[in-house]
């Protein structure tokens, strides 16, 4: 009797001791999800929706397995407080809202410390244009760059040189890397005199020549480029990465490239991601 008392005793304690790791497991994955939303339009350039569709395929096999919820929605007018309290961090895959209270809704939301990753497009402007320079908090006190310059042309993988080893999405990084093909954007604004931005990447000189061209213009041969940085003010990243190489030439427009092929700029978004997930400056 006594012996079936001290089994029964001991079973017990067993079921307490699993029913404990399993309340902790669960609580630690608990603690280490936080839920994504991206926004897109992937209606314009066909390299742009190729990049939209690849993000969209990419980040939820992502989620799975680091642990974070990603939602995607194509409806701008979803950029409001109700929808975005649900989230810790916004994704504008390409272009940017334009209505005016999605526009005043993103700036509240960032101004209470949300969080933000911007890819390529999401920071074009150009006046004239369908996208125009009509939101100075955006382009000139937020992300910082002002409105589009030129870019290179065709898209071709660069030598990025990390600026800042000591941010949380480049700590793993090496001093250079190549990235994806992509095409480079150039800024009317100069990061490097704005107190507020951390230059995170640019394109290291060895680079150079970068771009195929026809137009000599499209051809950069020397100069300073910032790709990747953050606002102080902010919880931001902006990732100048999300064009893939198009088949224009041949009117195929078969997709040549693909942003995340590549490990270690991969490397820099996810940890750029937690880091902007984990509501520390």
């Amino acid at each position: 009797m006594k012996l079936e008392v001290r089994s029964w005793k001991t079973a017990v304690l067993l079921l307490s001791i699993c029913f404990g790791l399993f309340s902790t497991i669960q609580a630690q994955n608990q603690q280490a999800r936080f839920k994504v939303v991206a926004f897109f339009t992937a209606k314009n350039d066909k390299a742009h929706i190729s990049f939209v569709n690849e993000a969209n395929r990419w980040f939820p096999k992502m989620a799975e397995k680091h642990h974070f919820t990603y939602d995607t929605s194509s409806n701008w007018t979803n950029l409001n407080a109700a929808f975005l309290a649900n989230y810790q961090v916004v994704i504008f895959l390409d272009t940017r809202p334009e209505a005016p209270e999605q526009r005043a809704a993103f700036q509240q939301y960032m101004d209470k410390g949300g969080a933000w990753m911007g890819f390529h497009f999401a920071a074009f402007a150009l006046t004239p244009s369908a996208y125009p320079q009509n939101w100075d908090w955006y382009h000139n006190a937020f992300i910082g760059a002002g409105s589009y310059k030129s870019n290179t042309w065709r898209p071709t993988s660069a030598i990025l040189r990390v600026e800042n080893r000591n941010h949380p999405a480049t700590r793993h990084l090496p001093q250079t890397f190549r990235s994806a093909p992509n095409e480079w954007y150039r800024w009317t604004n100069d990061l490097t005199q704005n107190p507020n931005i951390r230059i995170l990447l640019s394109i290291d000189p060895s680079s150079f020549p970068l771009g195929t061209g026809p137009k000599p213009h499209e051809i950069w041969h020397e100069g300073y480029y910032p790709v990747v940085w953050t606002n102080k003010q902010y919880r931001m990243l902006y990732v100048n990465m999300g064009h893939n190489d198009i088949d224009y030439a041949n009117k195929t427009d078969k997709e040549l490239s693909f942003t995340f092929d590549n490990e270690t700029q991969n490397r820099l978004i996810l940890d750029g991601l937690r880091w902007l997930a984990s509501g520390k400056n």
